[in-house]
């Protein structure tokens, strides 16, 4: 064969690019993410990198159920303990530090397993959209604030049902982060944000994806939640949040809008009782699971998992991984 023939048959070969691997451990509140991400980092050599909307804040470990370095049993985690209170986290500054982390796992020659319940970033990863292509307009943001600060929530909830009625009824009132991020998305663009998430879920995977979502009986996953509050409290969750304030931190920051924050502080300030501060964050925390469950049912494309009564679940995913030839070797590919 000449050389002619042999640069013909060269051009005409299909160069395969071969995904990295990605697992992703997501699900509900209080269902066992975090015990599940770690035992099965331990058995294929990974590290998590955590999509939690709260847990990236230093000093706030109580209320977001943050993993103790005991409890991490040695396994590297991202996206903990990065920001203060006061610095903004949003789901582009998520992706952009996720991406970093990412690679350097991959430089490890480790696996990285993503692990929360926050489904738009998770979802921001995988199909690696684009969140950076708008202008931020900060005084029209700070103005959404200080009308949701002085209005209520729903107010400026009820703003998004005039211009996108889907983001309307998938965006809850008090996930006022999101309610004004679609308000700025549409001001900037004159796209709806709806739409936008749309378009973004049809963009092939960047990565060679094992999308993982846990699931429990409704009754258990709802007494959990009741179990992991009533520790918060037991842990000491009133002195963390009066520590923060007396560092300087605002009650109105967006990080102290969290779960049981917002209504230890009320508690705080004398506006209930402690025992009724702790049955809202109880009944709230169940609504937001309820939530969770609904979003990921609709908006991901994963594999659901019952975990009630089963001791051999790590060893079923290490083998299913290892049937889908995602961790038998340790090599990479960009």
């Amino acid at each position: 064969m000449n050389l002619k023939s042999n640069l013909n048959e060269y051009s005409n070969t299909k160069v395969i690019k071969i995904k990295k691997p990605l697992i992703v451990v997501a699900g509900p509140t209080a269902c066992g993410k975090t015990d599940l991400s770690i035992e099965l980092a331990k058995k294929i050599n990974g590290e998590i990198i955590s999509a939690d909307s709260m847990q990236i804040y230093k000093y706030m470990d109580i209320g977001t159920a943050k993993p103790t370095p005991v409890e991490m049993q040695g396994i590297k985690h991202y996206l903990i303990d990065e920001l203060y209170p006061d610095e903004d986290y949003s789901i582009a500054v998520f992706q952009k530090l996720a991406k970093k982390y990412l690679n350097e796992i991959y430089s490890k020659n480790k696996i990285p397993i993503i692990c929360g319940g926050t489904g738009f970033y998770i979802n921001s990863l995988v199909y690696d959209n684009d969140f950076m292509s708008t202008n931020k307009d900060t005084d029209y943001r700070n103005s959404l604030y200080k009308l949701a600060e002085e209005q209520g929530n729903d107010f400026v909830h009820g703003m998004l049902k005039e211009i996108d009625n889907e983001s309307f009824v998938q965006i809850h009132p008090n996930n006022i982060k999101r309610v004004i991020r679609a308000l700025e998305y549409f001001k900037e663009t004159g796209e709806k944000i709806s739409h936008h998430n749309q378009i973004e879920k049809q963009r092939e995977e960047k990565y060679n994806t094992s999308f993982l979502i846990l699931s429990r009986e409704r009754e258990i996953l709802y007494e959990r939640i009741d179990i992991r509050v009533d520790k918060m409290i037991a842990l000491g969750l009133v002195d963390e949040v009066k520590k923060i304030l007396e560092m300087g931190y605002d009650k109105n920051l967006v990080s102290m809008q969290g779960l049981g924050y917002k209504e230890i502080v009320m508690y705080l300030e004398n506006q209930i009782t402690l025992n009724e501060a702790i049955e809202i964050i109880k009944r709230d925390t169940r609504r937001f699971a309820k939530r969770q469950i609904t979003w990921f049912k609709h908006q991901c494309n994963g594999t659901w998992l019952t975990i009630d009564n089963n001791q051999n679940l790590i060893n079923n995913i290490v083998e299913l991984y290892l049937s889908k030839n995602i961790i038998s070797r340790g090599d990479f590919y960009e």
